[in-house]
């Protein structure tokens, strides 16, 4: 899973630079870039989970940085939506896209989770068989 959170990061690291220079140069603002500092974070969880040691953590912090990058974006795009707001397609495109990638890698995360538990329960029952 440490090679996807590396991947998803550098997606989301690249991602933020993109919507800076696609938007108006009138209205360019720095929040353009939030995904690239949960890009870096992704990232580093990444390197961090190459360690068996400290695996199981830094995938539960990238985890729960993949909920916190869709459940924002989302939020924000679903608000402008309800409310009959103006699209804008480079701002609220890129909080969609972030969102999208953001869950994805989420969705990813818990079935990883889910695999190395049933393969941990597998050894466990393994082990303790005559």
């Amino acid at each position: 899973m440490a090679p996807i959170a590396i991947l998803f990061g550098i997606v989301l690291a690249a991602l933020g630079p993109v919507l800076y220079l696609l938007s108006d140069p009138e209205k360019q603002s720095p929040t353009a870039c939030i995904p690239s500092a949960f890009g870096v974070v992704l990232i580093l969880c990444g390197l961090i989970a190459r360690n068996e040691r400290h695996r199981m953590h830094a995938m539960h912090v990238a985890a729960l940085l993949g909920l916190i990058g869709f459940a924002m974006p989302a939020y924000m795009v679903t608000k402008v939506l309800v409310s009959g707001q103006e699209f804008e397609p480079v701002k609220h495109g890129g909080q969609s896209a972030m969102a999208g990638l953001c869950l994805v890698f989420l969705v990813l995360c818990v079935k990883s989770f889910i695999d190395t538990r049933i393969a941990r329960k597998k050894r466990e029952a393994g082990a303790s068989a005559p």
